[in-house]
């Protein structure tokens, strides 16, 4: 479904994205997994032309397909109308507008009234808190509720492909699971296609079908969730489930999947 390869990002004269390839197969939950500072949101924010420079074209190399179109020189209303959606780091609803009028607004795209009822409806069987809320300020809402409203105005678009930039970014564990388990109930109910990143490796792979990890702007891993967690490196390093991670085996480690 979607294709991006071999793409470069800069920010002025730092490369933020190191020639990173991947895929994502659809009706899949795939994860883009790493450390902060990685490259994770910066990736998302190049697929939907988000980035602009003056002095360059973002991304300034490589390509990206969605759906056998190329899109990384589309404005992002036009990427958003090709059937992609996404909800960035940190949520941003909008403040002042109510529960209601922000889930409203993910339909700006849309002028198929009758439709834009029914997915309301729908949405609000993933999000009943948004339903006894809906007259609320956004601004009012505790963190989860805001994540909840964010998914749900993104879903308003009818995405084929919905991309999540850390839905667990200042959750409890609890509400974390909560969470994931809507984002999976989405993605088995309406075959939606999930590009899911996050830093919450652990919870992140009990969730995904695939999943790549992102270092320094490249990705050096990329398996099945099974199979990573398997990995005694990927277990130290991200899992954190090793007693003690000595900087000797870290070395050692970077320097094998470097060259993966």
């Amino acid at each position: 479904m979607l294709k991006v390869n071999n793409i470069e990002t800069w920010y002025d004269l730092i490369r933020a994205l190191h020639g990173i390839s991947f895929g994502v197969e659809e009706g899949k939950i795939v994860a883009l997994l790493g450390s902060n500072g990685a490259g994770k949101t910066t990736t998302l924010k190049t697929i939907m032309r988000l980035l602009y420079d003056l002095k360059k074209e973002q991304p300034e190399k490589g390509t990206i397909e969605f759906q056998g179109v190329r899109i990384d020189r589309l404005a992002t209303d036009q990427i958003v109308k090709l059937g992609i959606s996404y909800v960035p780091e940190g949520r941003e609803v909008f403040p002042e507008l109510s529960v209601m009028e922000n889930i409203q607004m993910g339909a700006y795209v849309r002028r198929d009234k009758k439709g834009i009822q029914e997915d309301i409806a729908r949405i609000l069987k993933y999000f009943p808190i948004l339903k006894e809320r809906s007259h609320q300020e956004a601004g009012h809402l505790s963190g989860g509720e805001q994540q909840m409203l964010a998914i749900g105005r993104a879903l308003m678009s009818r995405p084929k492909l919905l991309m999540l930039d850390e839905p667990s970014l200042g959750m409890s564990p609890l509400l974390t699971r909560e969470i994931f388990n809507i984002i999976r109930d989405i993605n088995e109910k309406e075959k939606m296609t999930i590009l899911l990143v996050e830093q919450n490796v652990n919870i992140a792979l009990s969730y995904s079908h695939f999943a790549y990890l992102m270092e320094n702007g490249r990705i050096v891993r990329a398996d099945r969730p099974e199979v990573l967690r398997e990995d005694e490196d990927v277990k130290e390093f991200y899992l954190g489930i090793a007693k003690e991670a000595s900087v000797k085996g870290y070395k050692r480690y970077r320097r094998k999947v470097r060259f993966r």
